[in-house]
């Protein structure tokens, strides 16, 4: 399913808007959206809000044989996963230019850029090494997954904690986090992308750019950087020309930005650390808001609970008699019941009423009519003619009495 394009007047508009520096959602030029990391019960699961961008990333690890060329390092394998809960315009299972140009750029910003010491993911040279899997998916697209995804992908590693292993002689033994506490993979730093849009040939730049902005965009400009100011990866899309000028304007925005969010980052796990250890809740149950759950929270009140009988006979003695009913007349009437002692009971009243009007309906209505016949002859009675009439409402006889001759 292909997304709805955007009609000539809402391109129009947002040109004309980003060209007075003013853009949908009230940013300024160089603002990034609201930004929340939350961390799942296991190790290693992370939710990353970026504004209305929702990704979640999940580490995994397997002892596996490490490869020829590299014996003594361990393996990372990133895999990104575009759903169409995400956006219509995403298919499932199928590879698209945009899944595959977010995976290599994730690859080269973690993996190229040796944040992580793979040769401490080795167990046995040659033979057991671990290998580390990122799966990265998008529950909400609303422009700039590249940065949504590299905060919750290191985000998720720094979180993550591999199971400890034992040798003995050829015998590998992997611990469960019950008999041995779970080791943290060694981070050398953080590398974050920044995405920088271009529009009107390189004039205009924001920072952050929505689905819409990325749209009407001429150029997109990512750039991974490290708090330390170091440039893990850049690549430019579009085809547009941009001068040295403007990549350093860029990379230097870029350090503010990154060392923001790794505080952030930083600050988010020790937060969710400190929660571990205090055993309160982390993870999910962190997340959901409390005001929004109702059916199981147990509101807790307290109750003294000292003389309770001294204050029960007190509350039962000052208590005044319940003042005697008297029954109220009611006047019977059809189709009205009555329950108590010593009152008529009035059910069916109208029912019996009606029972009897239509046994009367029921009754066919005699209309004698006569009819006088001049040819008599002398002897003949009467003719009298009986018929039934439906019309008439009352019942209505006539005697003939025979004529005298």
């Amino acid at each position: 399913m292909r997304d709805t394009p955007l009609s000539n007047c809402e391109r129009d508009f947002l040109l004309k808007a980003i060209e007075e520096k003013k853009r949908l959602d009230g940013r300024q030029t160089y603002d990034y959206r609201n930004i929340k990391i939350t961390f799942g019960t296991d190790y290693g699961c992370c939710f990353v809000d970026l504004g209305k961008t929702r990704v979640m990333a999940q580490v995994s690890c397997e002892l596996v044989t490490p490869k020829e060329s590299r014996p003594n390092e361990g393996i990372m394998f990133f895999n990104l996963e575009l759903s169409p809960m995400a956006s219509p315009a995403f298919e499932l299972g199928r590879s698209s230019e945009l899944l595959v140009k977010l995976n290599r750029q994730l690859e080269r910003c973690l993996r190229n850029s040796k944040c992580i010491d793979t040769e401490s993911l080795c167990v046995v040279s040659g033979e057991k090494v671990w290998q580390i899997r990122v799966d990265v998916h998008m529950l909400n697209h609303d422009g700039n997954l590249m940065d949504a995804t590299s905060i919750a992908a290191i985000a998720a590693l720094s979180h993550f904690k591999r199971p400890d292993v034992g040798i003995q002689g050829d015998e590998v033994t992997v611990y469960s986090a019950q008999e041995r506490d779970p080791i943290a993979l060694s981070i050398y730093h953080m590398p974050i992308c920044v995405s920088f849009a271009f529009f009107q040939q390189g004039t205009y730049l924001l920072v952050d750019p929505c689905e819409r902005e990325e749209r009407v965009m001429d150029g997109l400009l990512m750039v991974a950087m490290n708090k330390h100011r170091e440039i893990c990866s850049i690549q430019s899309s579009g085809g547009i020309m941009l001068l040295k000028e403007q990549v350093l304007r860029c990379s230097k925005i870029a350090s503010v930005k990154v060392s923001e969010i790794t505080d952030l980052i930083a600050k988010a796990l020790e937060n969710d650390k400190k929660a571990r250890k205090e055993g309160r809740k982390c993870g999910f149950a962190e997340s959901m808001p409390q005001e929004r759950i109702t059916a199981l929270k147990n509101l807790e009140t307290t109750v003294e609970m000292t003389d309770l009988t001294k204050q029960a006979s007190d509350i039962v003695e000052g208590v005044e008699a319940p003042a005697e009913m008297a029954l109220s007349p009611v006047v019977p009437a059809p189709g009205v019941g009555q329950v108590g002692a010593g009152l008529q009971n009035a059910w069916g009243l109208e029912d019996e009423e009606d029972d009897e009007e239509e046994e009367d309906g029921d009754e066919p209505e005699v209309t004698i009519v006569a009819e006088k016949r001049g040819n008599k002859k002398k002897g003949e009675r009467p003719v009298v003619i009986i018929s039934d009439s439906e019309d008439s409402e009352e019942e209505e006889v006539v005697i003939l009495n025979p004529e005298s001759s």
